[in-house]
């Protein structure tokens, strides 16, 4: 299979998955996962319709911003170290895994040097696995609270990753549960924030997640084949 047949394929079953809950397909985006892939491959998604696209590691990301030249809406969405930031700033429009204060706060001051404003979503840890990234579901509210407050952030909803199951229905009451706490915030009406993304659902469980109300769904295999 090709990378443009994959995409076509994940693409009608977003739209079948949406349209089984009464939604409308174009709430929902797909963020292509990159990492480790060359850029080549990324250039045949391009070619293909894909313009959105998600990097886990801030060197490799960095490497290939610059290397492809096509117009690209890079998403950062792995696991993000402090001193790393600053490799990032301006190259991305929006950061998935935003998960304690000190990191929103690095991201806030080097986003306030090129005088653009940061969108990120606050990572939660629905699960409790220690092994997730992830502030914990009954710490979320205060972290949003206490970035809300950073003048060059954003907050435009949340994200998670269930634990893994052979049955895509076992990850449900994960994404559910993170549904849920959106719709908990939103109704704290705190200023800068909205919660218009769930980034939540991978190459074998999007479909639930659409389902249950995912607005991003961020899948890698599916489309470039396996590592």
């Amino acid at each position: 299979m090709s990378i443009s047949s994959n995409l076509a394929e994940i693409l009608d079953k977003i739209n079948t998955a949406a349209e089984k809950t009464g939604r409308s397909p174009d709430r929902i985006r797909l963020v292509a996962v990159s990492k480790t892939k060359p850029a080549t491959m990324i250039e045949d998604a391009l070619a293909a319709g894909q313009s959105l696209f998600g990097e886990n590691y801030v060197q490799e990301f960095a490497a290939k911003a610059k290397e492809i030249r096509s117009t690209v809406e890079w998403h950062f969405i792995g696991h993000l170290q402090t001193n790393k930031v600053k490799y990032i700033a301006g190259l991305t429009a929006m950061i998935h895994s935003v998960d304690r204060l000190s990191l929103a706060e690095e991201i806030n001051r080097q986003w306030a040097k090129i005088g653009e404003i940061c969108e990120i979503l606050i990572q939660v840890n629905v699960s409790g696995e220690a092994t997730k990234s992830g502030t914990t579901y009954k710490e979320a509210i205060n972290l949003v609270k206490e970035v809300s407050l950073l003048k060059n952030l954003r907050i435009c909803g949340l994200m998670t990753m269930p634990p893994f199951f052979d049955d895509p229905d076992g990850a449900r009451p994960y994404f559910s549960g993170l549904r849920i706490l959106s719709k908990e915030i939103e109704s704290l009406n705190i200023p800068n924030v909205s919660m218009k993304e769930l980034s939540m659902g991978m190459s074998g469980d999007f479909e639930v997640a659409i389902e249950e109300g995912a607005t991003l769904v961020r899948v890698g295999s599916a489309i470039f084949g396996g590592r």
